[in-house]
């Protein structure tokens, strides 16, 4: 097994008049992860050639866009933990939604954050939709590769235990306490997987299909590729991503949300399904056009 890097999840930290304030790699990987997606974004829409008429949008229009991303991504990916994932009753504190400090953040709920004011500020601005997801899209995949890379730094979202050879030693009682197992217990680095599959390889994908293949020409395209290709590679992880506590129990070791007879699926896979779904539409119905 490979043992867990010393590294701090606080970059750095200070006291500021009794209170510390802290950077930690999960806070940088939203912050680089944003900013490159929208230099990303801009660049195309300075490109002409990338159209097959006018860009959807101008550089200015990015920039607002970019603060739309920003609150869609906070406010949804909270709110999609806590109501997929959190054991806390909503209607009992509702006030648990908003405690970002906390922690707790859901891609999939993220994710419908950023569709819900990706909508808003087209309608406003009177942009055309699927050209504009494309280009987010195409953004998208550089925040997912830094935040898996932060969630493995954090020692969170582990995987189930294994005896490969590049499995990790993660730090913490709840890591190590692996049925069966004496002495150290290793787990597959599932977040290296997804940094791997959802931000490496389908970033490098969209890029070559938009820059290189002429695809922002052909609007929804590259959204279907991003949304069945994310669909695919969280599907697949989820086999070996160990379950969040609360869907583990003594007849459900393996933390299915829905399953009939020992078989179903991970709360992961369940939310995933309508993305390979959407995906697969977009793709089909930009061939028909």
């Amino acid at each position: 097994m490979i043992p867990f890097p010393d590294i701090s999840p606080v970059i750095f930290s200070i006291e500021v008049f009794g209170f510390t304030l802290a950077l930690r790699w999960y806070a940088l990987a939203y912050i680089v992860g944003l900013l490159i997606g929208w230099r990303l974004v801009t660049r195309a829409v300075k490109t002409p050639g990338l159209w097959s008429g006018p860009a959807p949008m101008t550089a200015e229009q990015v920039e607002r866009l970019l603060t739309w991303v920003i609150f869609g991504v906070i406010l949804g990916g909270r709110a999609g933990y806590v109501l997929f994932y959190d054991d806390t009753p909503l209607l009992a504190d509702p006030l648990h939604i908003l405690r970002v400090w906390e922690g707790g953040m859901s891609f999939h709920g993220g994710f419908a954050g950023v569709i819900v004011a990706g909508l808003i500020f087209c309608k406003l601005e009177k942009i055309p939709l699927l050209p504009a997801a494309d280009l987010m899209a195409v953004a998208a995949p550089t925040g997912l590769f830094l935040g898996r890379i932060a969630n493995f730094i954090n020692a969170e979202l582990w995987g189930r235990p294994t005896d490969l050879p590049w499995g990790v030693a993660f730090p913490g009682e709840a890591a190590q306490t692996c049925a069966g197992v004496t002495g150290l217990c290793a787990r597959h680095p599932s977040q290296l997987y997804e940094a791997l599959l959802e931000g490496l390889i389908l970033g490098t994908v969209l890029l070559w299909l938009g820059w290189r293949r002429g695809w922002f020409k052909l609007p929804g395209r590259l959204l279907g590729v991003f949304l069945l290709g994310y669909g695919v590679a969280r599907f697949l992880v989820e086999f070996v991503r160990q379950p969040d506590a609360q869907f583990v129990s003594e007849g459900n070791p393996l933390g299915l949300a829905w399953h009939i007879g020992g078989w179903g699926l991970t709360m992961g896979q369940l939310l995933s399904l309508p993305m390979i779904l959407a995906g697969l539409w977009f793709l089909a119905r930009a061939r028909r056009a």
